[in-house]
Parts: structure tokens; sequence; C-alpha cells
């Protein structure tokens, strides 16, 4: 059996059905199995319709924003750090002896 994404509107449309037919019906109807039918019973009493809604794809999108943000900005301290290890190898070339590193 493949899986399937529910929207939010057909999530609430087989909870309501199964207020009217019952849980083995509507599970029966629209092929769900029971388990995922009484957990998003359960969300559905606990949050309403916050709590139905589909988050996953949000914080995926938001992720690899975040990834690639993230390599962006090593590869951008990695050449800051080359840049400082030049100029402190030009710096003992040009005064002929090693500096004394502040921040080491």
């Amino acid at each position: 059996m493949k899986y399937k994404k529910w929207s939010l509107e057909e999530k609430l449309e087989i909870l309501s059905s199964c207020e009217e037919l019952g849980v083995v019906e509507t599970c029966r109807k629209y092929s769900v199995i029971t388990g995922s039918l009484y957990s998003r019973k359960k969300k559905h009493e606990k949050q309403g319709e916050a709590g139905l809604k589909v988050t996953y794809d949000d914080r995926r999108k938001e992720l690899k924003q975040a990834e690639e943000e993230n390599r962006i900005l090593r590869k951008l301290l990695a050449n800051k750090e080359i840049e400082l290890e030049i100029g402190r190898e030009l710096l003992k070339k040009i005064l002929g002896h090693p500096i004394q590193e502040r921040f080491s």
C-alpha cells in the first residue's frame, strides 16, 4: 500500500465521517489505519485544526535553507582564515622574524 499525504481538509472530512459512520466503516471507506485515525482524532481534540496541519514540509525547507547558509558561512570563514594566514606569512618575510600571535 502506498503512503498518502492527506490535506487538512481531507483529515477534517475523515474525522467528521468518523462521527457519522463509526471508526471501522470510516477506515474502510478512506483506506486509513485505525491507529492513524485515533491519533488524528486525539490531536484534533487537544489542539484543534492546528494539530492536523502538515508542518514537516516547512521544516524541511527551513532545514535546507539553514544548511545552505551554514555551508556558505563555513566557506567564507575558511577563506578569511586563508587570508589571515597569508598575511602572517607576508609579515614574517617582511620583518624577518616570527610575529608573536596575540590571540593564540
